[in-house]
């Protein structure tokens, strides 16, 4: 016999658990999960090498990629690899995207040996000793034709870590730490 009762918590249970899979954290992940292949195209400003990559496809971040990524923004002073934060370049595509800039994202510093930001720290007041490209959480990018002050509004609406805005730079850092903004 047909049950009503149970018929209809089956049926709300269905729906609260779809509408659940709806709900995400911030607006990055909002964006980024419609799309079915994440690409990113990368160009270094300090050795002139470009990448274009596909990073995640088939449901999750490719492992190659991602490691092919990694080796790109290694600390090119020393050439010291560190794993991405595969949340950093869904921020940096999700800013592009808002943007609308074409063509690769300039790199001016991905990740940074511990050693390579002691010594950066102690030439200049605006590096913090505990910097999060020592962990592979940050970048610092430009998109040329784009002003760093839009570019910058756009990381900070993306509410997915923290954003600093360098115009006289002409740079944006990026990260996937703690939401802040300086």
């Amino acid at each position: 016999m047909f049950d009503k009762a149970k018929s209809r918590r089956g049926f709300l249970g269905l729906g609260l658990g779809a509408a659940a899979t709806l709900v995400v954290s911030n607006p990055v992940e909002a964006a980024i999960r419609r799309l079915p292949e994440r690409h990113i195209h990368l160009y270094n400003t300090h050795t002139g090498e470009s990448l274009k990559s596909v990073y995640w496809a088939e449901g999750h971040y490719q492992t190659k990629s991602i490691a092919q990524i990694s080796r790109f923004l290694r600390d090119h002073r020393n050439n010291q690899v560190h794993p991405i934060d595969p949340k950093l370049l869904d921020m940096m595509n999700s800013v592009q995207r808002k943007v609308g800039a074409k063509g690769p994202i300039h790199i001016i510093c991905g990740y940074r040996s511990p050693v390579t930001n002691a010594v950066m720290a102690s030439h200049s007041g605006g590096v913090a000793t505990q910097s999060l490209h020592t962990l592979g959480k940050a970048v610092d990018i430009r998109l040329p034709g784009h002003a760093t002050r839009h570019v910058g509004r756009a990381a900070l609406s993306l509410k997915g870590g923290g954003v600093g805005v360098y115009p006289e730079s002409d740079f944006v850092h990026i990260d996937t730490g703690r939401v802040r903004t300086w």
